[in-house]
């Protein structure tokens, strides 16, 4: 064996979506999310496009973006905007020391399929979401439908082919609020063929 299973199905087993609401006040460092988003461009990706970019906003870097989610939604709600979403919104946008948006540059040459290359940053964020856990730290990916707008796809440099595939936010939960989960057992979700027919 390659690596210690025991500890790797433990890392995955052990991997939560932590809202930022229940993260504590300690701050997330520029290293620990540099060494999350190496660990990100390590996931599979189709032709070896490595579509993902990111854009990262820590420590005082979160002063140009956490006022910036609010007034996102504002834009996009329209006729559904909501007061207590908006506020949560504030107050996420101030309380938060680390977050990356995410964000796709397809193939330039079209060899791979739209669909092929969100895959490859799902894949990128399911590697950040390890690292996070690795460290005891919780991450949270959200994909809000203010992420659609070509504002945010401008605020963080993206090209007019490019794509904002949500907001990643790291932090450190307060005492106790890693979460219990659960997951349906495999025979509800597998079906075997183990003979030809």
């Amino acid at each position: 064996m390659r690596h210690n299973l025991s500890d790797t199905t433990a890392l995955i087993r052990d991997r939560r979506s932590i809202s930022p609401e229940n993260y504590s006040s300690r701050k997330v460092h520029q290293e620990i999310v540099e060494q999350v988003l190496v660990n990100a461009t390590w996931a599979p990706t189709h032709g070896m496009t490595q579509p993902w970019r990111f854009k990262a906003f820590v420590g005082d870097g979160m002063k140009q973006i956490g006022p910036k989610l609010s007034e996102w939604y504002r834009m996009a709600a329209g006729e559904s905007f909501s007061q207590q979403k908006f506020d949560k919104l504030v107050r996420r946008g101030e309380h938060v020391t680390a977050l990356v948006v995410l964000g796709l540059v397809p193939d330039e040459n079209g060899r791979i399929r739209i669909e092929d290359e969100r895959m490859a940053v799902a894949a990128a964020a399911q590697n950040m979401y390890l690292t996070c856990t690795a460290h005891g730290i919780g991450g949270f990916w959200s994909t809000p439908k203010f992420m659609q707008l070509s504002a945010v796809k401008s605020f963080v440099g993206l090209p007019e082919n490019g794509e904002v595939l949500g907001f990643f936010y790291m932090g450190y939960p307060e005492e106790g609020a890693w979460p219990k989960s659960h997951r349906k057992p495999l025979e509800y979700v597998t079906e075997w063929t183990t003979t030809a027919e």
